[in-house]
């Protein structure tokens, strides 16, 4: 069966229309850019959202409550110990977590096959959780996802478990992360033009 979006041309503008507004609002991670515009360039796929990876330090009311959390510190690129340290002292209440996640990207397709060549570059560059999200005659959508990310419970109420020195080992673990998959990155937005080739 030849499975493809229907109103494709008409979704991919919606989608590159509210890209340009997140650009212009500087609501994308930057160095996720010349990849988005590397996708959003070949004709059969286009960007619906991304991120490029992250590490932060959030305070939750208890563990998976994303709604009532907030964001001590975020950063999209390897951090320091002192921000990392100084993100921890803003904890009062609930949960404190040091948490990296790996990039995650979500493209629109043309084809079940297009969707296909996308999934299998992205796991061959190491994108190991990457996946086909939707597949329907109204959207076929592939989530592009690395195998990095890092919860650790830091501490609760105000109070910490760790000391510094343990601060610092998982920072530098999570920097090792971090330098992993924005490699992953890179090699995708080299490798994605092949997918114009037929």
């Amino acid at each position: 069966m030849f499975l493809y979006t229907e109103n494709f041309e008409e979704q991919k503008e919606k989608a590159m229309e509210g890209l340009r507004k997140a650009l212009e609002e500087d609501r994308v991670d930057h160095d996720i850019i010349p990849l988005l515009e590397k996708i959003n360039a070949l004709p059969n796929y286009f960007t619906t959202s991304s991120c490029s990876g992250r590490i932060s330090v959030m305070e939750m009311p208890h563990f998976g409550d994303k709604v009532n959390s907030v964001w001590l510190g975020k950063w999209h690129r390897e951090v320091r110990l002192e921000e990392v340290l100084e993100a921890v002292r803003k904890h009062r209440s609930g949960q404190l977590w040091f948490l990296v996640r790996s990039p995650i990207l979500h493209v629109g397709a043309r084809t079940l096959e297009d969707a296909v060549r996308l999934l299998n570059l992205a796991i061959g560059l190491g994108f190991k959780y990457s996946n086909i999200k939707s597949v329907s005659h109204k959207k076929l959508v592939v989530e592009i996802r690395s195998t990095e990310r890092m919860d650790v419970p830091l501490g609760e109420n105000g109070e910490l478990w760790v000391d510094e020195a343990y601060i610092e080992r998982i920072v530098t673990l999570a920097n090792a992360q971090v330098r992993r998959f924005k490699a992953k990155l890179k090699r995708l937005e080299e490798e994605i033009e092949r997918l114009s080739e037929v």
